[in-house]
């Protein structure tokens, strides 16, 4: 017999797993849920004793890392930052540096350390499956949410375990202190620097191309000089920064011509003196109309009037120019009546208001 004459149902095992013809029998559902294996207690659910060991152990931890905090803020203080000490194996290291990791890192190890002690021994293990449900959660969902919440802070223990929570609640307050102590690196403190210039009462206004002190026949009507304080020098290490301050301009302006009357009684027979430093960027001032006593700052174009207390007309620029208050000392010389009353240059902070 052929093959093409056996019946088709001839080829297949019967449906009731006949072992003679090799039938294997198929499970209903492959992919079936093995299910949660059985829950073991942990020692520290049936041993209060070896609760408290637990509980003692990670308020040890959160301890340590609040030591390792003062250790760090104490290390910043008192290392020089050019101590430099041996450490095996590392070598020749930074000695602050090295503190400064150390109890750094010591003071997150142990917060983590904590955390996961905690987790691990005494809050609830027991594994829960749930099941999956529309994004869109019902009024019914968010209740069992919130009550889901509050039972797993119950146990977690917090409430009933004062010792853990005030330890690391102490640990997490301190630890963010290390961050503002390290943020002193980012450079001196400004105090009032910015607020003030070399210049000071009886302070001569000196010629940047002559280095001479300057007198009111020296400044002629439609001229425009660059002033600097009496006493800084371009060998000084701090040069570049006190002249990004003090620089000056000088104009001559006929008395009539001026508008502003504080700016005529700070002048000396219309000699005016205002910061060279734009208020916008901080820019040098080097452009002068002499018809309209308009000076522009050529890197954003912001125009002042120096005839109406240098004003902005043009430009980004916010503030006017500050003016300096000056006169003629008993020898025939342009000297400062003080400094400036108002920070020069950028607007920062609002100008110190």
């Amino acid at each position: 017999m052929s093959s093409q004459d056996i019946p088709e149902d001839k080829h297949l095992p019967s449906e009731q797993g006949d072992a003679h013809h090799g039938a294997v029998a198929v499970a209903d559902d492959p992919f079936a849920d093995p299910g949660l294996p059985v829950h073991k207690p942990r020692i520290q659910d049936i041993d209060e004793r070896a609760a408290k060991r637990s509980e003692r152990t990670v308020a040890m931890l959160f301890t340590l890392s609040m030591l390792a905090t003062v250790g760090f803020i104490a290390s910043y203080v008192t290392i020089p930052i050019d101590k430099i000490v041996y450490i095996f194996p590392l070598g020749k290291v930074s000695g602050l540096n090295f503190a400064l990791g150390l109890t750094l890192g010591t003071a997150l190890f142990c917060i983590g350390a904590g955390a996961v002690h905690w987790a691990r021994t005494l809050m609830s293990d027991v594994e829960v499956a749930d099941e999956r449900h529309p994004v869109a959660a019902s009024p019914e969902v968010r209740a069992k949410v919130m009550q889901d919440f509050a039972d797993g802070a119950n146990e977690s223990g917090i409430a009933r375990r004062p010792l853990i929570r005030n330890t690391m609640l102490g640990a997490l307050a301190l630890l963010p202190l290390s961050a503002v102590v390290i943020m002193r690196d980012l450079g001196t403190l400004p105090e009032d620097k910015l607020r003030k210039t070399l210049w000071a009462k009886g302070k001569l206004l000196i010629n940047q191309n002559t280095m001479e002190p300057l007198r009111p026949e020296d400044v002629q009507v439609g001229s425009l000089t660059f002033a600097m304080p009496e006493g800084l020098e371009e060998t000084q290490h701090d040069f570049q920064n006190q002249i990004a301050k003090a620089a000056l301009m000088i104009v001559r302006i006929k008395p009539e011509d001026i508008k502003d009357k504080q700016e005529l009684e700070w002048s000396h027979e219309g000699i005016v003196a205002y910061s060279k430093i734009c208020t916008h960027v901080g820019c040098p001032i080097s452009l002068y109309e002499q018809q309209t006593h308009h000076v522009l700052c050529p890197c954003h174009q912001s125009t002042f009037d120096l005839s109406d207390g240098a004003r902005v007309i043009f430009g980004p620029a916010g503030h006017a120019l500050p003016q300096l208050r000056i006169g003629v000392n008993g020898e025939g010389f342009l000297e400062a009546l003080g400094d400036f009353e108002e920070p020069v240059g950028p607007a920062f902070w609002e100008r110190g208001a």
